[in-house]
């Protein structure tokens, strides 16, 4: 598709049922054709809960007194890593706050023993860390790494991540990531309030001048005990404010495939939850190639409460039908990024 923010803005203000449908079907075209029809299951782990930030729309934020806060043990997290492997799914994403207590070392041990008794692929999704960090953990064999940069928009960036480093440090961490030869993945929430339609346009630029090898987009959900959850972030934007809908995180994520044709873009657990019925599969046939079933034990799960009421797509009979009645197979292997594979080949810098 042709990358200007214009047309983008367009597409993302369109309405009409019938336009829409070419939107969904040439998505769904360009995910055929480059990257196929298996869908890849990873194994999520939420190893951890606690966390140093204040995001402005995030449950795990540190003030937030009413979560309750846990920590699995390295045995714990390695246990669920083994039940991955034994489900047949290639790939382990082990996502956690920014959690000071799980120190640089510590996470570099647990991605070694999980490489050492699984063979899996790892991802981690742990927040922003020094280069130093990137590295060790990069050395353990750590595959990927999910670093979100939510939105586009440098002054609204700043506005949610209160006492953060800025949107440029976030750009920074990642342009290291791509360096140090990790598959790299990033993202955004739809509806942010405070966003536009052109801001969630430079949001595809954004992926696509990244080169990203894999791309999360989900709907902002309201949390209570958050500011935006309780309408405290106020702006001149309201006229022009995006929906934080479903069909608004179809449009971004057909899009991310016509800008990133190679990219892995998983239909998220946020998709789930607003839709349960069949978010999932909608999602897939607008663009997504990955789902992310849920790992965390149990006794964990509900409380890593990112927004409330949060879905979990658990290993099941049934979802594995769901992907086979729409068409889809279930992938086997690592199913690593045909966007980075693609560099490889042509011998272009990591």
């Amino acid at each position: 598709m042709e990358l200007d923010k214009n047309p983008i803005s367009a597409w993302l203000q369109e309405d009409d049922t019938d336009r829409l449908e070419t939107l969904w079907h040439a998505a769904d075209r360009v995910r055929r054709e480059n990257v196929g029809d298996a869908v890849h299951l990873r194994g999520l782990i939420e190893f951890s809960n606690h966390c140093q930030r204040n995001c402005f729309y995030c449950g795990l934020r540190s003030a937030n007194k009413k979560i309750r806060r846990y920590r699995m043990d390295l045995d714990e997290i390695v246990h669920c890593a083994c039940q991955a492997k034994d489900l047949g799914y290639g790939t382990v994403v082990l996502q956690s706050g920014e959690d000071p207590g799980c120190s640089d070392h510590w996470v570099a041990s647990l991605v070694r023993t999980i490489k050492e008794q699984t063979g899996l692929a790892v991802t981690l999704s742990l927040g922003e860390r020094g280069r130093d960090a990137f590295l060790l953990w990069r050395d353990a064999g750590a595959d990927r790494y999910l670093m979100r940069f939510e939105t586009s928009n440098a002054g609204l960036y700043a506005r949610l991540h209160p006492g953060a480093p800025g949107l440029e440090e976030r750009f920074r961490q990642l342009l290291w990531l791509r360096e140090l030869g990790y598959e790299v993945g990033s993202g955004v929430l739809v509806g942010l309030p405070g966003s536009t339609h052109m801001d969630l346009a430079n949001d595809i630029l954004m992926f696509a001048e990244l080169d990203l090898d894999m791309i999360g987009i989900g709907p902002w959900i309201k949390h209570e005990s958050t500011p935006l959850g309780r309408g405290e972030l106020q702006d001149n934007t309201d006229h022009k404010r995006v929906a934080a809908s479903e069909t608004m995180t179809y449009k971004m994520m057909a899009l991310a495939r016509l800008a990133c044709p190679r990219s892995n873009i998983p239909s998220t657990t946020a998709l789930a939850t607003i839709n349960a019925e069949n978010g999932c599969e909608h999602g897939l046939r607008r663009g997504a190639n990955v789902l992310m079933p849920n790992m965390t034990p149990a006794v964990h799960r509900a409380d890593y409460e990112i927004y409330p009421a949060k879905a979990c797509f658990l290993e099941s009979s049934e979802q594995r039908f769901r992907i086979e009645n729409i068409g889809r197979y279930v992938g086997t292997g690592r199913g690593d990024s045909p966007n980075r594979d693609a560099r490889i080949a042509t011998g272009e810098t990591l």
